[in-house]
């Protein structure tokens, strides 16, 4: 008897959820599962909706920012977290060290718990590098483009001129 009305009550959750949630947390499924987030993929787990009803709801969640899209038809979650608190590290005359995050000390390290734990956060500061390496050469690559468009602007210019000088 208890276990019919657990199954019950499973069934009327599942009946207050809306589109929105089934849509979302699909969505999150997929890509917990590593798979593509497309309108296919999300008709194939949510046969229920139709493809014009994951349309407007992706569109939904893209304009409240759950959502990202990649590229065209390709969307990622987008995750909320909480603003970051201000962290710093003391390091005392006898090596020990002590962590700060926010207004509480969080941690305090013996100097080969620091160096271990550092080991551990290493593979965290070469994404960070990557990052804004990333964005650095983003930054020089569209520099050099727009030179380069506008040498070739010039030199095609120039030639024409010569050329219309010669043919002329």
């Amino acid at each position: 008897m208890a276990e019919r009305a657990k199954h019950t009550d499973a069934e009327q959750s599942e009946e207050k959820k809306t589109s929105t949630t089934f849509v979302l947390e699909a969505c999150l499924d997929l890509h917990n599962q590593e798979q593509s987030i497309t309108r296919l993929t999300l008709q194939a787990a949510l046969p229920h909706l139709t493809l014009g009803k994951i349309d407007d709801r992706l569109s939904y969640l893209v304009d409240n920012n759950y959502l990202m899209r990649v590229e065209r038809g390709v969307y990622v979650p987008i995750y909320k977290h909480p603003p970051a608190r201000l962290i710093n590290k003391m390091v005392l005359s006898d090596g020990t060290v002590k962590i700060e995050i926010g207004d509480e000390i969080v941690l305090t390290l013996t100097p080969k718990e620091a160096r271990d734990l550092g080991c551990l956060m290493v593979a965290d500061a070469m994404q960070y590098g990557n990052i804004e390496l990333g964005r650095t050469m983003n930054y020089v690559t569209q520099n050099i483009g727009s030179q380069l468009n506008k040498l070739t602007r010039s030199i095609e210019s120039m030639c024409e001129a010569q050329f219309n000088r010669k043919g002329a």
